[in-house]
């Protein structure tokens, strides 16, 4: 048997089951009433892990989820085509399909043998968690022109082995490693 969770000790980042349905909390805000005999109300920003959907919902204080059945295992990018795209599961060694809405964005940073955190809801792939930072190999960069700098960005746009486009320092190179910010898709370092 889960555990139960009542809905004032949900917080953000708590994972819980609502309808058959995992959920992450993304804002709880508690109102307590004036009146006595009032009831205490959360007020919950949700988002289906199965959908991606964000909604918000009220629910008493005392109302109860369950704990989701959700797990987080170790997977290897592999490819993708038009059926989705494919990991290999790093426990059962078993291939997991992800579609596109799974996905999301998360294509931009994968390339092949890419580790990462497979989300599985009672057993089955829902998404996945990306890595903090990945390395990824700048495939297009202008060449730095001297007093570029003058404009006082000393910046420009590379295109990296995925196709996603960031902003580089002007020193970066054709072919060079540079560390990516899974979170704000910005240039973090050189690899």
């Amino acid at each position: 048997m889960a555990a139960l969770i009542d809905a004032i000790n949900v917080k953000r980042k708590t994972l819980f089951e609502f309808e058959n349905t995992p959920f992450a909390c993304l804002e709880a805000d508690v109102s307590t009433p004036t009146a006595r005999g009032g009831q205490t109300l959360v007020r919950l920003k949700m988002r289906n892990l199965l959908t991606s959907a964000v909604f918000e919902k009220t629910f008493k204080a005392n109302d109860k989820f369950k704990e989701p059945d959700l797990q987080l295992v170790p997977a290897t990018y592999l490819y993708s085509d038009k059926d989705g795209s494919y990991f290999l599961d790093q426990e059962s060694y078993e291939t997991l399909t992800l579609t596109g809405e799974m996905l999301g964005s998360a294509l931009d940073f994968l390339i092949d043998g890419t580790l990462i955190q497979l989300h599985k809801f009672n057993g089955n792939p829902i998404g996945l968690q990306l890595p903090i930072f990945v390395e990824l190999d700048v495939a297009y960069t202008e060449p730095a022109v001297r007093g570029d700098t003058s404009s006082g960005s000393g910046t420009k746009i590379a295109r990296l082995e995925t196709g996603l486009e960031i902003r580089v320092p002007l020193f970066i190179k054709e072919g060079e490693k540079v560390k990516v910010s899974t979170e704000n898709r910005e240039f973090a370092g050189r690899a």
